[in-house]
This record gives structure tokens, sequence and C-alpha cells, in this order.
């Protein structure tokens, strides 16, 4: 009688415990081990398409002829450029960050610099050719060129969601820069005078005289400042991109992918073709949320053996792309990364 009573009552409490999502295995009291916390409501991965303005500056350095100052110093198609790195960032982030062209709008004459300052044709190629210094300052009229284009309004009429600046070198632009409301450090400070534009908005300057692996590498610095952001409030083990970008220097034996100066066994910045082993946690990141703990050994050989586009390319590809969150952020990085609105300030 008393096996069968204790069956019963057992029976029934497993009922009520599956009803009311209760757990036969229960944390023993007293237990310092965590019980883990798997990511809340469940979300598909979001696609984003940002709507870019293309402006190119590339200016007449010969009247007669026509020259453009690309074709007199045998430097790269911004048209190529552009392509190259859409189809890096299409590739990188799982099919999830899809760059759209919007409108591109070529500028024949050299930007206007914050004080006022223009280089002429001349002067500018006495400045490659070391005849004199570069002006200083040295930096681009920002307030000027946000004018000229319309881009706070086009902004906010929802018409385009960032801005392509392609240039040359001392032309004076950041590699990122942010304005609108609520904008964040993104490897500058925030833009001036644009806080009455009711979207974030960012402004990428890249140079036609580089790669497209300048141009990766100028964008993973916003990736950098876009994550910090979203895990400023994050303390200890929740900080996951903290856990993302550390590397044997600073935690030595407790590499996981690295930061974008740093590969996971990098001794100084820019160290992408050290062929020191080192153990790295990287590929477990392929794993995330659900971390198995998976380790390896490596070095240069990873990431493209020094090669700039292929390392920025091998640390893109390990950010998160999945779905659901953990601790109320997502698991798809790339909807922070590529729309700025969605992160929280």
């Amino acid at each position: 009688m008393s096996n069968s009573s204790g069956g019963f009552l057992e029976a029934i409490l497993a009922f009520i415990k599956a009803l009311f999502g209760g757990s036969a295995s229960q944390q023993p009291p007293g237990s310092s081990e965590p019980t883990p916390v798997p990511p809340s409501t469940p979300e598909p991965a979001v696609l984003v398409s940002p709507r870019v303005l293309l402006i190119v500056y590339d200016p007449i350095v010969d009247p007669a002829t026509g020259m453009k100052l690309t074709q007199r110093m045998g430097w790269k198609r911004p048209e190529d450029l552009t392509s190259g790195f859409i189809s890096d960032i299409l590739e990188t982030s799982g099919g999830l960050g899809r760059y759209q062209i919007v409108q591109r709008i070529e500028v024949n004459e050299f930007p206007v610099k914050v004080d006022g300052f223009r280089y002429t044709a001349q002067a500018y190629l006495d400045v490659m050719n070391g005849k004199t210094q570069p002006h200083n300052p040295d930096m681009v009229n920002y307030q000027d060129f946000l004018n000229r284009f319309n881009i706070l309004q086009r902004v906010a009429a929802n018409e385009i969601d960032e801005v392509w600046a392609f240039a040359f070198p001392y032309a004076g632009f950041y590699e990122s820069t942010m304005g609108g409301y609520g904008a964040f450090f993104c490897n500058s400070g925030p833009l001036m005078g644009t806080s009455k534009c009711p979207r974030r908005f960012v402004v990428m300057g890249f140079s036609y005289e580089r790669g497209v692996g300048e141009m990766l590498e100028a964008f993973n610095h916003r990736v950098e400042s876009t994550l910090e952001k979203v895990y400023s409030s994050s303390r200890g083990g929740a900080n996951l991109w903290k856990k993302f970008a550390q590397f044997d220097k600073s935690l030595p034996g407790q590499a996981e992918v690295g930061t974008v100066h740093y590969a996971p066994n990098g001794e100084r910045d820019y160290d992408w073709g050290n062929t020191r082993y080192v153990p790295s946690r990287c590929d477990d990141w392929y794993n995330f949320p659900n971390f198995q703990g998976v380790s390896k050994q490596v070095n240069c050989a990873e990431w493209g053996g020094g090669d700039i586009r292929a390392y920025h390319k091998w640390w893109l590809k390990h950010l998160p792309k999945v779905s659901g969150r953990t601790n109320g952020i997502a698991n798809n990085w790339w909807q922070y990364i590529l729309d700025l609105n969605r992160v929280l300030v």
C-alpha cells in the first residue's frame, strides 16, 4: 500500500511540475554552480539591407584633357572597391548584410577643409610629390559636407541609412563617424550639430588609393565601437563582446577571436603574419550561443598568412549571426552593426 501511494504521489508531482514548467532536476541548496539561462523569446536572425549614398571625390587635375585624380595617380576604381566590399560583407555575414547603393554622386573637385581651405590640383599634386607639406588642419568640413548633400534631411526622411565618401590621401575624412540623435563614439566622436536628426547614421571614409582590405579595416573598427556600445551595460561573463575580443597577449592561454588589430596570437598591432602557435577558442564562436569549449592551436595560416583582406574577412565570419537572444541581446550581432538605430543608448 505505501509503495503504491508513493508511486501515485510521485506521478502527481511530476505532472504538476511538467504542467507549470518545473524541473525534476533541481539545483542543490547552496550550490555555487549557476543555472544556465537559455536565450529569451526566440526570434529569427534579422536580414539588414542598408541603403547607401555613395559620394566619390575625384577631382579634375588637367582641365584641358579632363583627366581625373584617379587616372593621373593610377589609383583604384571606386566601382571595383565598392563591389568587392559589398561582396565581402554579404559573404561574411552569411547573407544577412546586404548593402545597396541607392545613389552615386561624383564630385570633380577637392572637398573644403574645416578652416575653409581647398586644394587646387597643382597644390595637391605638389603634396603627393613631396614638394610641399599637407595642409594643416587636415580635417574635412563635415558641416559643409552634410549640408551640400542634404544628408540629415535624407536620413530623417528614411531615404538613406549611411553615407560612403570615397576620396584620397589627406582628404580629411574619418574612417567612420556617426551622427543623429543618440550618436555614440564610432572610431571617432559623434558629428556635431546632428542631434536633431531623429535617426542615427554613419559616414564611412574610404580611400581609392588603398584596397578592399583597408575598407574592411575601417568597417571592422566600426564593428568594435558598435559592439562596445551594445554590451556597455553587461558585466563579467555576460559581456560576450569582451570574450570575443580576447587574444593571447592580453590573456595568455585564453585567446578567442581577437580584435581588429590583434589576432589571437598577435604580439603587436597589425601582427597578422605571426607564425607563433597559441591555443584559441575562435571556432567555438560558430557554436554561439551554446559554446562547447572547442579549442585548437592557431597561427597566421588560419587567417591568410598576413593578408589584410583575408584576416578581416576571417574575423568578420566569426561574429554571431544566429536566431534568438542571450541576456536580452540579439544573437545576430550584424543587426546592430548595420542598423545603428537598433542599439540602445
